[in-house]
């Protein structure tokens, strides 16, 4: 899970190129003041073949200047610099695409495993493709679509998972409208791993559901059970927490989204 993180507001004095513009919402270290910033590169047309190296921030929205953000440090990825330039080749799922203007509640959601599959899929993050990264070890299947949230980051340097609740299986690559109806805490190996579960937002089987608590109690047992059991035969020690409600998992989203937009920032700074 994303925790609460305090992520200063960027300063507006930063040189820019214009190629593509992102509208981020920045939050305080408070928590409680936003902060609407449009973020514009733009490639240095004199180098061929330069990718973008200056960024421009247009803050709206008052506040004392934050100090330098805490989100963890990460390797800057090549890909995010490449995609935002004019010889970009293809869309990366995790930088490219829109989260979607009613994040963080509903959003877009890339799906790597479909419902029914033992095949575990996973992104590619240089390459932005659907790797396989393994066959299940254990004799079960993924209970729901499972996929990660575009424009997300986690401690653990990934986009958050969600799992979508639906009623057929959706391909590997393609990506959906969700809802967030709650969060599911858990530990992997020793190491926060929290999932998202929500509902595919145009579905008429489930997109009337809003929280946890609409769901029959055997359908989270069985969620539960899933990721408890996935990776016994591997030796690997995964524990499930109780279930936490939608207002948790949409903060959850909000904190991922803060600590994105701050990443790029400090990223293209550094």
């Amino acid at each position: 899970m994303c925790a609460p993180s305090k992520i200063g507001r960027p300063t507006t004095d930063v040189a820019v190129y214009h190629h593509s513009t992102f509208p981020f919402l920045f939050r305080t270290s408070s928590l409680t003041k936003y902060h609407f910033c449009t973020i514009s590169f733009q490639r240095q047309e004199e180098e061929e073949g330069s990718l973008p190296l200056l960024l421009t921030v247009d803050m709206a929205g008052g506040g004392e200047q934050g100090s330098r953000s805490s989100f963890p440090h990460i390797a800057l990825n090549e890909r995010i610099l490449s995609s935002m330039s004019r010889k970009s080749i293809a869309a990366h799922p995790w930088h490219d695409l829109e989260i979607g203007p009613g994040a963080p509640a509903v959003f877009n959601c890339v799906v790597e495993i479909s419902k029914g599959s033992k095949v575990k899929y996973e992104l590619d993050k240089a390459s932005g493709l659907i790797k396989v990264d393994r066959v299940l070890y254990s004799s079960v299947v993924y209970p729901h679509n499972y996929g990660f949230i575009p424009r997300t980051i986690c401690e653990d340097s990934d986009p958050m998972d969600v799992l979508v609740l639906m009623q057929e299986p959706v391909l590997p690559g393609s990506f959906l409208r969700a809802r967030a109806i709650g969060l599911m805490p858990m530990i992997d190996q020793g190491e926060k791993d929290d999932k998202i579960i929500a509902v595919a937002a145009d579905d008429p089987e489930f997109h009337h559901y809003n929280d946890l608590k609409d769901l029959a109690p055997h359908r989270l047992a069985e969620i539960r059970r899933f990721f408890e059991d996935y990776k016994k035969n591997e030796n690997k020690e995964v524990a499930v927490n109780d279930f936490l409600p939608a207002d948790d998992a949409v903060k959850a989203i909000q904190y991922s989204m803060d600590l994105y937009a701050s990443y790029i920032v400090e990223s293209l700074r550094r």
